[in-house]
């Protein structure tokens, strides 16, 4: 899996969702955004702790609305979990290391 956060946009949004061997957190957000901000360093540690078990990619929902109409993405920060190409969660908010590590826990193989 990817290690880093994938940044991804329209035109390679389906791809890399469907190509993953395992769960994706998607977090869709704006350069404005202060809660997205907040919560894009817990990301980073995230996505270097869980590289072998998940992707962490991000969308600018400015940059790219068709994906987060696509979704109903209304407010921001909102994070999908999809597995196997499909919405398996959705996560509204900034939200705490811990609590999105329990809030994943569910889609990480040999959890926890």
């Amino acid at each position: 899996m990817a290690t880093g956060i994938v940044n991804l946009s329209t035109a390679t949004f389906d791809e890399t969702v469907a190509a993953a061997d395992g769960p994706v957190v998607v977090d869709f957000w704006a350069e404005w955004c202060g809660p997205c901000k907040a919560i894009a360093p817990i990301l980073e540690e995230l996505a270097g702790e869980l590289a072998d078990q998940a992707t962490i990619a991000k969308l600018n929902v400015d940059d790219n609305p068709d994906i987060a109409m696509r979704f109903n993405v209304m407010s921001i920060p909102t994070l999908l979990v999809f597995n196997d190409g499909e919405v398996q969660k959705r996560l509204v908010g900034a939200k705490g290391k811990n609590h999105l590590l329990e809030e994943l826990d569910e889609f990480l193989p040999g959890s926890r």
